[in-house]
């Protein structure tokens, strides 16, 4: 399992495959597997000639775990991601992230944009630049001390879904109370490398892409129509448009 040390803590990465390398950020909750491995991301980036390294968010999966909210700004991962470039030595890359990761790998590009041939916004459109909602109601599910005592919808959504991951319940409250870092319209505006954004067409709790796209400058959107959040995630829209992009921007 390789690990490597970005701002102190220690990540785990995965490598899968050869060619131009995408790094996979996933979202709030999730890891490695859950993101990219078991909804058919690798295999796909794998079969068109892509590298993918991805890594476990700090908190998440087989990552160090910590309880201190201040670390878990979206600022903070973004370096733990441009830090792994670094650590892998793998110049240019492209970027695709999924929710919570696809605000961190904005940050990147805003941050790192050196290091940045592209990016792809999976499940976060519109909802970017706004305050998010239900934050202390999914803080509360994760610490709740039982699934049944969790009422609130889209806490208890979480709730099952750290269960399901086996995560850290009091690593992820930590991160949420602290990974809320709002991106403005003004900064989304300033992203100079080409981004694709995609959302599904009942996705609320991301927003819809179109709008994100179009404060960005080479900003592009694709919406898979009648898909929510957590399904878009591995649809197969999502991926042959993520490959149309990869093949004009950093073709393999």
């Amino acid at each position: 399992m390789p690990m490597f040390q970005s701002e102190g803590f220690d990540l785990r990465y995965e490598v899968f495959g050869e060619g131009p390398p995408v790094i996979a950020v996933h979202g709030f909750g999730s890891n490695i597997e859950i993101n990219w491995v078991n909804t058919g991301w690798v295999e796909t980036l794998n079969a068109a000639g892509y590298q993918v390294v991805a890594l476990d968010n700090r908190g998440h999966g087989k990552s160090e775990k910590i309880y201190d909210p201040d670390v878990y700004g979206a600022q903070d991962m973004a370096r733990d991601v441009a830090n792994l470039i670094d650590h892998l030595g793998l110049g240019k890359v492209a970027l695709i992230g999924f929710s919570m990761g696809a605000r961190i790998s904005a940050f990147v590009c805003l941050q790192a944009p050196e290091k940045v041939a592209c990016a792809i916004f999976g499940g976060l459109g519109a909802n970017m630049v706004s305050p998010m909602i239900d934050s202390d109601e999914i803080i509360a599910a994760l610490k709740a001390p039982a699934l049944s005592d969790v009422t609130h919808k889209t806490g208890r959504q979480f709730r099952i879904f750290a269960d399901h991951t086996g995560s850290d319940r009091e690593a992820l409250a930590a991160c949420m109370a602290g990974s809320r870092t709002r991106i403005t319209e003004e900064q989304v505006g300033s992203i100079p490398v080409p981004v694709l954004v995609v959302t599904g067409s009942e996705d609320t709790t991301g927003g819809d892409a179109p709008t994100l796209a179009g404060m960005i400058p080479k900003g592009e959107a694709i919406t898979v129509e009648g898909r929510d959040h957590m399904r878009t995630t591995g649809d197969p829209k999502f991926k042959a448009g993520a490959l149309e992009f990869l093949g004009r921007i950093h073709p393999a």
